[in-house]
């Protein structure tokens, strides 16, 4: 659960830092934000940290009513850390070339939710457990 909730903040952080980069950030006589595939990704983001916000909500009161099973946590993990690295790397695009240097704090959750991505049960071991509890076959060899 804290996971779910806790990328939703890094990505939150991206997504207003490439905000306000692309409002500040003038180029061919007028800021950034006003390019067609920058505010394509700004709304990438807002779409994608609403929707993890819904799902980390809802399995929220899903737990506290003790009602919430591995596969529905698993499946929460799973999309909202995907969500926010792909969020970090949006920003990072973005900001271009300022996009990998630790001036903004986008390249350090770019780093960090790579590391979450792996060590929270990886993207594809969560997939594993939903694809069980949505088959009722074991990909792990077991039943």
């Amino acid at each position: 659960m804290g996971v779910a909730w806790g990328v939703i903040g890094a990505a939150i952080d991206c997504y207003e830092t490439a905000l306000a980069y692309a409002k500040s950030r003038v180029q061919f006589g007028r800021p950034i934000a006003g390019f067609q595939l920058v505010q394509e990704k700004l709304v990438w983001m807002v779409q994608e940290i609403t929707k993890a916000q819904l799902l980390a909500l809802r399995l929220t009161r899903m737990m506290e009513a003790g009602a919430a099973t591995p596969a529905q946590i698993s499946l929460a993990k799973r999309n909202n850390v995907w969500m926010a690295l792909e969020c970090a790397r949006k920003a990072r695009d973005i900001l271009g070339a300022v996009g990998i240097t630790d001036r903004y704090s986008v390249i350090r959750h770019l780093m960090n939710l790579e590391a979450v991505y792996t060590y929270e049960g990886t993207h594809d071991i969560h997939a594993l457990v939903v694809g069980h509890d949505i088959t009722g076959i074991s990909a792990f060899g077991g039943s």
